[in-house]
Formats: C-alpha cells, structure tokens, sequence
C-alpha cells in the first residue's frame, strides 16, 4: 500500500523527533533572506557560451536508445557591474526529447540544445532581474517556441528547452548571489520556496543507476560496497512484449543476486528497489504483470518506487497500482507536477540540474504543499553539478521509509574520464563529496562551503573569452 499524505508528515516528523536531521543553519546573507526587499536587481551586459565533449564508458542505454558520449556546455553572464559568473550545464537529449535524438545524429542533437541555450542567453543580455526564478518565467516560452523552430518539431518537450536552460540559470543564481553578497546556499532560496527545502540532512543516501548494459556482477559489487538504494532501467529496447520478457527476467536476475542483502536504512531491513522505465510502458496491464512477476518471485515488497512509468501522453491513473508511482519527464513544470499529483503520482523526482533550480524549487513547493515526497534523480551530470542537486536533496523532506534525503548520481559509472571531471571541482578532496558506505555524509563544513557551488572552476572558466 501507498503511505497517506498523513503518513508522509508523520514520517518527516519522526526523522526529526530521531535527530536524523538537524535545523537550517543561518549564513553570511540571513539578514537578506529576512529582508528580500533589500536585494539588488541585476542587470546582464554581456554572455559567452562554449561546451566540450566528453566520451562515455560504454554506450548508455535507456529510453530504448544508447548514448557514447555527452555534451557539458558553459553559460557565462556578465554584469553591468562587471561581474561574471559561470553557470554548467550537462545536455541530455535522449532523456529531455527522445524524439530528437531519434530524428538526428548524437552529435546534431547535442548541436540543436546548445545552440537553444546560446539563443537563451542573447535573449537575456540586456535584461535586469530581480529574482532568477522571474527570469525564467521572462524568457521560458520564447526559449520553447525557438527550440520548436529549430529542431522542426512542433511536439518539442518542455524539458529539452528547460535542460538547455540549466546553465543560463545558474549563470543567472552565481550572479544574483555574487551581487547581493550571498555565498550559503540557504541564503539563496527565497521566502517562498523555504518551507520546502528548510531541512538540514546529516546523511543522504547516494543512488548508483544500473542501465541495461550494466553486468550483474556490477550491481553486486556496488551492494557490497554498501550501496543500498540503486536505481535500475527497465523499458528494454524491442516491442512491448520483447520489452517486458527482458524486464521480467532482468529483474529476476537482479533479485536472485541482491535480493537478500540486508540494509539498516530501510525499515524492512532489506534493500529497496527503485525502478526507472523512462514512459516505456504503453499499457498498464503490460506494467501489471510485470508486477504480477515480481509478486512471484518474492521481490514486490523490496519495490519502493518506480519512475515514469508510461508515456506522457498516456494520462493514467496510478493510485490503483499499490506502489509509489513518481513522476520525472512528465513534471516539466510545476503545473505539469500538480496535474501528476492529482493523477494519484506520490512521489516527484526533482532534476534541478536537468530543469532548472529556479523550476525545480516552484516544483518543490508544489510537492511539499500536497504532502507528496520527492527525491533529486541524475542526469549523469559532472562532478559539480552533482552538488546542485545535492543542495537540493539535502534539504528536502526524508524520503518515507528510509528517514533521510535520496541523490542519484552515476556519472561515476558512465564517464571515461570522470576522475579528470572531478578535478574541476573546487574542493574536489572534500569527503562529503565522496560516498561512504553508500551515503554522502555532509557535515558543517559541507553546509558552510555549500559544496562548492559559489566557488570558481578554472577549468571551465577558461573555456569562455569573457573571464579574464
């Protein structure tokens, strides 16, 4: 059974009477956030755009498709005040629009969103804002229409403008920061969005993805090296019932191997199992079997969520499923997000990395309004990204049923030159950004640094002709 949106509070609530969170901690900027008036508008005089190219493991299947490699594309915005701020963005073409990465070659696919964040980027050069979530809801539906335009498809998903987006609004939030001398994360948020991201974790539980690809032997190492909480592809290429064969005995397989490990975070003890099929399902009944099979073979009650199930367009109802169902692709925005929610979808997985931060927090806050949890999924972002969406995790509400806030993250297991990748981040021998025992363990001097988001990268500063 689904916990009840009472469930959902007296679960938080729990966490906290157990000291598994602990209250926010005031920064350098706590009398801005008591006083938003006293922000300064910004005004954008000037913006640069570059990306590199960085080459995959081995081809990285979902969607029924398979990546070799991904763009990491640079936003730079600068000031009238002749400040300048880098903002990262990591491109996914497959998972924003497959229909784009269908219609195109890798390469022009990754072409067509980048050059939609360079437009972006000349749309805002001149612009003043107050708020980086104002600016974003300036420009958003201009950025679509050209992204429509360019790609030739009418039908364009709002999340391959809102992924092209990423690195113009965070260029957007360093600046707004760098301006108004905010350099906490928790000084950032606004008063709105405060309630929703008021937690502090001390551990957040760091979610490994196991793609079609991924050897059996893989998933059982990253279970003894204590990972507990691994996302797995389903939605095999093929047709319907090509795909749900090879789910069916991917997932016995999987079950056989890991099945009986043992875990102190969930309150079986045992290991939960978090299913992404990417919209692959077209039918439910094709997706009931699958459960009917997992009902069979013991392994039902270790499923603690499955990720957008069916196509978008396929507008089902999932509270007669008895599991959380959580939406991703299809909560574009927060509307999209409370349309799911009134379709029965109880959890919401948060990409402030893939949608925007200004997007994600208005998402946020529609969730956290209707007592439905969330949780922050990968994009297979690079190593600072990665910390974007971990400002995010660990300030959500405990996931029910685990007590503490959920990150995944897999470009550990997916990019050829990941350890080169870790480097560009400012503090990149920091161990709260490393997993121990399959959790980030984040301490005061995690919250104090905000992870090193405020913080400069030469690499990908010098990338760009306007830092000097």
């Amino acid at each position: 059974m689904v916990p009840s949106r009472r469930d959902f509070v007296k679960t938080a609530g729990t966490a906290t009477a157990l000291g598994l969170l602990s209250p926010p901690m005031m920064g350098l900027g706590s009398r801005l956030r008591e006083n938003p008036a006293s922000l300064k508008p910004v005004t954008i005089a000037a913006v640069d755009s570059n990306f590199e190219r960085e080459p995959l493991i081995r081809p990285f299947g979902f969607k029924g498709g398979y990546m070799s490699e991904i763009w990491q594309t640079m936003a730079m915005m600068q000031s009238s005040s002749g400040m300048e701020k880098v903002g990262l963005c990591t491109q996914s073409v497959l998972w924003s629009d497959a229909s784009v990465f269908a219609a195109h070659s890798e390469a022009a696919g990754n072409a067509l969103m980048y050059n939609i964040s360079e437009r972006a980027l000349q749309i805002c050069k001149g612009r003043s804002f107050d708020t980086p979530v104002a600016l974003l809801e300036e420009i958003l539906e201009e950025v679509y229409a050209y992204g429509k335009v360019i790609t030739g498809n009418r039908e364009l998903r709002k999340t391959f403008a809102l992924n092209a987006l990423v690195g113009v609004d965070n260029a957007a939030w360093l600046l707004h920061a760098e301006e108004n001398g905010i350099d906490q994360f928790d000084d950032l948020i606004p008063e709105a969005y405060r309630p929703a991201l008021s937690h502090h974790h001390k551990q957040v539980a760091s979610i490994p993805l196991m793609a079609y690809t991924i050897p059996i032997s893989e998933i059982e190492e990253a279970a003894e090296e204590g990972y507990f909480f691994m996302k797995i592809k389903i939605g095999q290429p093929g047709t319907q019932e090509e795909m749900l064969q090879k789910d069916m005995e991917r997932l016995s397989a999987i079950h056989k191997a890991i099945g009986h490990r043992e875990t102190p975070w969930s309150e079986n003890g045992k290991l939960p199992y978090y299913f992404d099929a990417n919209g692959r399902y077209e039918k439910k009944e094709t997706l009931l079997r699958l459960l009917d099979h997992a009902k069979k073979i013991g392994a039902f009650d270790q499923i603690a969520v499955i990720e957008e199930p069916f196509p978008e367009h396929a507008e089902f109802e999932v509270d007669d499923l008895g599991l959380r169902i959580a939406a991703d692709e299809s909560a574009h925005t927060d509307e999209d997000a409370i349309r799911r929610m009134d379709m029965g979808y109880s959890a919401i997985a948060l990409k402030a990395i893939a949608k925007t931060l200004s997007m994600t927090m208005k998402i946020a806050r529609a969730a956290h309004e209707r007592g439905v949890p969330c949780f922050c999924a990968d994009l297979t972002v690079n190593p600072i990204l990665v910390e974007w969406n971990k400002a995010i995790a660990c300030r959500l509400a405990p996931f029910p049923g685990l007590g503490l806030g959920l990150l995944e993250t897999n470009g550990h297991q997916n990019y050829r030159n990941w350890e080169t990748m870790v480097s560009y981040h400012p503090y990149p021998e920091a161990d709260w950004r490393k997993t121990r025992e399959g959790v980030f363990n984040l301490d005061q001097d995690y919250y104090q640094k905000s992870g090193g988001i405020f913080a400069d990268s030469p690499h990908y500063q010098k990338m760009l002709r306007g830092i000097r």
